[in-house]
């Protein structure tokens, strides 16, 4: 099956062995455009995805396809100074706030928070792996379709304004933080190429990604208090 969509700006053919991917998609789905690239699924590529931990035996192959379609889509990104990044990110006010942190942290938690406490100025970009594109003057964020278990996210780009590393706490506390203090988590949250080339643009991005953007750490807790802490903190 075959579909084209806009992700990132990139028109992107899928070509899939299931259908399901394409209504994962739909929200991105577009017309007539000549594609940007390609992407064709084997069930080679499905058998990879169930390979790479035990919990992925549980699950569907239209499932893993998924799965299988957004690697591709990621290890091409880079040719078009494009990342995809594993955190949670807010709007607010035009401008994109990312938290990351390892899985079960609470980034999706802390994200949710802040839509308590801004009400409809807080917009869900993307409350799993949104894409990055970086540039010389500015990165800016994009929702994707690979939005989360919740599927919180929108189809749009926003300029991105700070990174903010979680770490759980019983008090909240927030200090910004400088290029390289947040370099190692920036690569470990970075989807890693498989090839060469691509991992040698991912880390030339990574260098210029730290250059433009805002860094800050955030201690917290679960309340909303922490919300407003880091709000207040990272708007200026």
């Amino acid at each position: 099956m075959t579909g084209k969509y806009k992700i990132a700006d990139m028109i992107i053919d899928i070509n899939s062995i299931y259908s399901s991917i394409h209504t994962y998609c739909s929200d991105y789905s577009v017309d007539g455009p000549s594609c940007d690239f390609s992407v064709t699924i084997s069930q080679q590529d499905i058998d990879f995805e169930k390979g790479r931990g035990n919990d992925n035996n549980k699950y569907s192959d239209n499932y893993l396809e998924t799965l299988a379609v957004y690697r591709k889509i990621a290890e091409k990104m880079p040719d078009y100074d494009t990342l995809l990044f594993h955190g949670s990110a807010v709007a607010v006010d035009e401008k994109c706030y990312l938290f990351t942190a390892p899985s079960g942290t609470g980034k999706s938690t802390h994200a949710r928070l802040w839509r308590e406490y801004l009400g409809d100025r807080a917009v869900m970009v993307n409350d799993d792996k949104p894409l990055i594109h970086v540039s010389e003057n500015g990165s800016t964020v994009y929702g994707t379709p690979w939005n989360g278990k919740h599927r919180l996210g929108n189809n749009i780009a926003v300029p991105l304004k700070a990174i903010c590393l979680i770490s759980r706490s019983a008090e909240n506390s927030i200090k910004q933080i400088s290029p390289d203090e947040a370099y190692p988590i920036l690569l470990a949250q970075t989807y890693r190429p498989y090839s060469m080339t691509g991992m040698e643009k991912t880390l030339t991005l990574l260098d210029k990604l730290k250059k433009n953007t805002f860094f800050w750490k955030l201690e917290c807790n679960m309340d909303i208090k922490a919300a407003e802490t880091s709000y207040n903190a990272m708007k200026g």
